[in-house]
């Protein structure tokens, strides 16, 4: 990729990310605290639905533009001379490249922003003085990766079968669709992980959750939970990462061509 390339996706997916992010904030804390262990009541309900945004609105643009420039420069040197037939995985290698550089930026802001939803009394900077005292283990960005590996692949596809079918290439809007389409396909078969990736980053210091085990977490919400259990909170995950889709990678094409 040439470096105005490279500029524009920055720039690009940092704007995208910090709409998104602050956009759907109230839907993100309702499904959080419906994943809570303690329940959507007692984790504050629909109060203080913006509790946690100043982390958010902090790590959204470096997160979102450290994901888009190394995607599309993986993207880049892996198409040059791939056959076509290798697209979806070099779509899939791109993005677990991707979110591994965007989570070392994401998880940091994701547990102070989560424990904020659910302590809404308290404030993000006493939220984020109690998390540096606590190690955020490798295991809580686990959900992160599946989930690319299954949208980014299928937004590429949905927008070449699109640019195919009418001649040309998609508009901003067509990619924004393709977006929601993926976006809520890979998160309803991802809410399991999401379940575990919260309950881990919610877990007190010296419990069995905090250990990161993901299996173990997984195992324990089946035992006691049963299925409902691994997808609770699917609807509003579902609903808010499909208009999420939409807004994210639309203004990311949008603001990428005008840059361009």
């Amino acid at each position: 990729m040439e470096p105005r390339e490279s500029w524009a996706a920055l720039a690009a997916g940092g704007i995208a990310g910090v709409c998104v992010d602050l956009i759907l904030f109230p839907l993100d804390t309702v499904k959080t605290r419906l994943q809570s262990p303690q329940g959507f009541r007692k984790a504050g309900g629909f109060h203080g639905i913006y509790a946690g945004v100043p982390s958010t609105a902090i790590g959204s643009f470096p997160n979102a533009a450290a994901f888009f420039i190394t995607y599309e420069n993986v993207k880049s040197v892996l198409h040059h001379g791939s056959a076509s037939y290798l697209a979806p995985a070099t779509h899939m290698v791109a993005a677990s490249l991707a979110e591994v550089v965007a989570c070392l930026i994401r998880v940091p802001s994701e547990v102070v922003k989560q424990r904020a939803q659910v302590s809404p009394s308290s404030s993000t900077l006493q939220v984020l003085s109690r998390t540096l005292y606590h190690e955020v283990s490798s295991e809580q960005i686990s959900e992160q990766i599946p989930f690319s590996l299954v949208q980014f692949p299928l937004w590429e596809s949905l927008k070449d079968l699109w640019s195919w079918k009418q001649g040309h290439v998609v508009d901003s809007w067509q990619s924004a669709v393709c977006g929601a389409f993926a976006g809520g396909f890979a998160a309803a078969v991802t809410t399991p992980l999401d379940v575990v990736k919260t309950r881990i980053m919610l877990a007190k210091a010296g419990s069995s959750n905090a250990s990161g085990n993901v299996l173990a977490a997984l195992s324990s919400i089946w035992r006691t939970q049963g299925l409902s259990g691994l997808f609770a909170g699917v609807v509003p995950r579902m609903a808010g990462i499909s208009l999420g889709g939409f807004i994210f990678l639309g203004t990311y094409e949008k603001t990428r061509q005008l840059l361009l």
